[in-house]
Order: C-alpha cells, then structure tokens, then sequence
C-alpha cells in the first residue's frame, strides 16, 4: 500500500506525460490529411489505351481510435489524483508545540493553509513597531500607552541690557554698551508616549511564530505519511465519456 507523500510525488510526473501524450493526439487529429484516403483505379476505353496504376492512400488516424488512446493517457492520472484526493480527506495530523496539542486531526489542506498564513504572519511580525531602545520606557495603565519619564528643559527669553563704559562728564556723554541676556523664565516637562512595542515581546511573538510553523510542517509531513487505498475511477469517467 502506498503512502500519500508517494502519490503526491508522482502527480506532477504524471500530469506531464498525460498533458503531452494528449496534446500529441490533439495535434494528430487536427491534420485532415491523415484521416482521409483514397482508392482510385484507371481503365481505358479500349484495348489499345494506356494502363495505368492504381492509386490509394491509407487512412492514418482514426478519430475513433484517438478516444481510446486519450482515455489511456488520463485513467492512470485520474486514478493517481483520485487516490490523492480520497487521501487528504481522511489523512489527519496534530499540530503540537513544546509538548502542547495546539490544534488536533487537522486535514492536510487545512495545514497547507495554515503554512501559507504563517509565512505571512512571520513577514507581519517582523514589521511591529518596536520602543526606542534609548530611552527608558514604562507602561501607562490610565493611557494604556507606553511612556517615558519625565524630563525637564529650561525655556530662556533674551532680555536686553546695558553696560556703562564710561560715565558722563560736562565735556562727554556717557557711553553704554547694550547686549541682550539669556534669562531662564520657565521649565518644559516633556514625557514620550509611544503605541509601539518592547523589543522582547516582538521577539516572543517572532518565536512562537516560528514554533507553530515548524509544528504546522510537522504535521503534514506526518498526514502525508499516511498510507492510502488506491482509487480507480478513470475507467469508469472513460467507459462512459466514449462507451
């Protein structure tokens, strides 16, 4: 008895030969030439006339026969596909990670499915935002947001000034020098908030991502091991197509 892995291996190999062997009876059946023929004889009027010799061309292909020969290129890939599809209806694995049955008796096309999603959610995963690593962040219950801790910046204003250089005499005016002055007159409080994640929980998920893959591939390479019952149905969609 064969396993399903095995039939799955020689599907591919078989569609190919019935393609081409029913591509190559397509093509013959589409020269006219082939399927017809002749059968001509000469006589002369009379004794003293010219003999000539008989003419025939054979019929080469026979449309008939070209049914028989499509159903021979297909029953054996029918048979093969239907033994696959009978297969993947009863062949069941678990998929199970650190010891733990994640999902049970999941069919082979449902664990295709599920390789296909995980590869996708592998490429999403590994697009999260992450936090800053600079800085230090906390989890804010009430804003249900992450945040850093406060920081406090000066807020300075330019205030102008004067300098006296030389006071005023009877004979000279005072000479004052003016500059402006940087003059602290408050304080910024900054905290950053951020909706993205910690680098250890994109991590985690990345993980466990990859654990339930792996199981997932698990899972079917165990399904596929199951042995069939090999189904014969193309004789049957064949003896009725061209009975």
């Amino acid at each position: 008895m064969a396993k399903l892995n095995q039939i799955i291996a020689v599907e591919k190999g078989a569609k190919s030969r019935a393609q081409r062997e029913l591509t190559d009876i397509y093509h013959r059946i589409q020269k006219t030439p082939l399927l017809s023929g002749i059968s001509r004889t000469y006589q002369p009027l009379d004794d003293e006339g010219e003999a000539l010799p008989p003419e025939s061309t054979r019929v080469q292909v026979k449309a008939e026969e070209t049914l028989a020969d499509a159903a021979r290129a297909l029953t054996r890939l029918f048979d093969i596909t239907a033994t696959k599809d009978w297969a993947n209806c009863d062949a069941r694995a678990d998929v199970v990670v650190d010891g733990r049955t994640i999902l049970a008796e999941v069919p082979v096309s449902h664990l295709l499915f599920l390789e296909k999603q995980l590869t996708d959610l592998h490429a999403f995963v590994d697009k999260l935002p992450v936090l800053d690593a600079a800085e230090a962040w906390t989890f804010d219950e009430s804003a249900d947001v992450w945040r850093t801790e406060p920081v406090k910046t000066t807020r300075t204003k330019k205030i102008p000034r004067a300098h006296v250089l030389y006071e005023a005499t009877t004979e000279h005016p005072a000479q004052v020098e003016t500059y402006t002055e940087d003059v602290i007159v408050g304080t910024w409080t900054k905290t950053g908030f951020s909706g993205a994640l910690p680098a250890r929980r994109v991590n985690e998920l990345r993980e466990r991502v990859a654990k339930l893959q792996a199981a997932v591939k698990f899972a079917r390479e165990e399904a596929n091991g199951a042995e069939v019952a090999e189904k014969k149905v193309g004789d049957a969609v064949f003896g009725y197509l061209f009975a």
